[in-house]
């Protein structure tokens, strides 16, 4: 919003493009974005007309008769296909509707997407917006000048997804700590047991070639000290808290136990920096959501930390635990930013560079 305040107060007609969901290229009427247009227009206090579609003659006609102040919101461009192939002549086409082109839609830079990528080479004016300056902000002072002890907390599943950015983060954290699916693959790469609790079997190799750099440079790393473990995952589960860091045969682990969350407290009150992306259980049923909670408002309640979260469930999270407010930066995008602390930059910023 600051980015579109801005470029009307310079007397721009704005033409806004974005997406919902994943139609996979078809037309999906619950993933339209007129609701959206509406709640927009809410929120700055200005009229947002919707067009229902991206490309095509009638809204090409509509983008030339804009007069400077006026907004339209494009239809979703995922409804076409050509949106996530890259398409070049779809590219090209929402490419001439406008004269400039801002890019301020961070959660998707890692997409070489036709509005996101392969757009910016049709235009002689590009730019990122306020967000994405924030974004990229708060995420290269993770990389770049972290003040120390740096706390990375990992948990939720797409463990192989998350291995790159561990990595390149090794050389900078002194404490790691895990939760959820990422916790019990690390587990399992100790050889211990984990009864049924969900496991990415594809990312142990990956899991104790971690341990062995972690160990290399003498890091502070903990998997959870107990489990609330479950009979099944359900609300109605028959469920009870562990007194040791493995899980019986049969049972699973939903979330992190109590003495895991005092553990895992301390570290976070001694830390200075504060990385954290994914749950330390199965937040989405209210049983098995404590461990997640706690550690949201741990954070929220430590003085002097610079924290940054990403990822959606984290950040419902800390909405949850009542200290969003609390939290130094929000990432918008999970993949987006795991993939920029892992490279340093994104193809969606990249492009916007000249």
């Amino acid at each position: 919003i600051p980015t579109i305040e801005y470029l009307l107060k310079q007397g721009a007609s704005l033409i806004i493009a974005s997406h919902l969901g994943r139609p996979k290229g078809k037309v999906v009427p619950e993933m339209s974005l007129g609701i959206v247009a509406k709640r927009l227009s809410e929120l700055i206090g200005k009229e947002v007309r919707f067009i229902q579609d991206c490309v095509g003659p009638e809204v090409k006609k509509v983008s030339e008769s804009l007069k400077p102040g006026e907004i339209i919101l494009l239809e979703n461009v995922r409804f076409h296909k050509e949106e996530e192939e890259g398409d070049e002549k779809f590219a090209q086409e929402l490419a001439s509707l406008a004269d400039c082109y801002v890019n301020d839609a961070f959660g998707t830079c890692h997409r070489e997407h036709a509005s996101v990528y392969g757009i910016t080479k049709f235009f002689k004016d590009v730019a990122a917006g306020y967000l994405i300056e924030k974004e990229t902000a708060a995420l290269s002072k993770l990389l770049e000048s972290p003040e120390k002890p740096f706390l990375l907390i990992l948990g939720g599943a797409k463990v192989a997804d998350k291995i790159g950015m561990v990595k390149n983060l090794l050389d900078k954290i002194d404490t790691f700590i895990t939760g959820g699916v990422m916790a019990y693959t690390f587990i399992r790469a100790k050889n211990w047991e984990i009864g049924n609790s969900k496991v990415e079997e594809d990312a142990i190799p990956l899991a104790k070639a971690i341990i062995k750099e972690i160990n290399k440079r003498h890091l502070e790393f903990h998997t959870p000290l107990d489990h609330v473990i479950a009979d099944k995952v359900s609300a109605d589960a028959h469920y009870f808290a562990t007194e040791r860091g493995t899980v019986p045969p049969n049972w699973i682990g939903v979330d992190i136990g109590p003495q895991a969350i005092e553990e895992y407290t301390d570290c976070i009150k001694r830390a200075k920096t504060i990385f954290w992306n994914g749950p330390m259980g199965i937040y989405e049923i209210e049983p098995f959501s404590a461990g997640t909670v706690a550690l949201a408002k741990a954070i929220g309640e430590t003085e002097g930390v610079f924290s940054v979260i990403g990822g959606g469930d984290s950040a419902a999270a800390v909405n949850k635990a009542g200290v969003a407010d609390k939290i130094s930066h929000i990432c918008t995008g999970g993949g987006a930013s795991l993939e920029f602390l892992e490279k340093g930059t994104l193809p969606g910023i990249e492009v916007l560079k000249r």
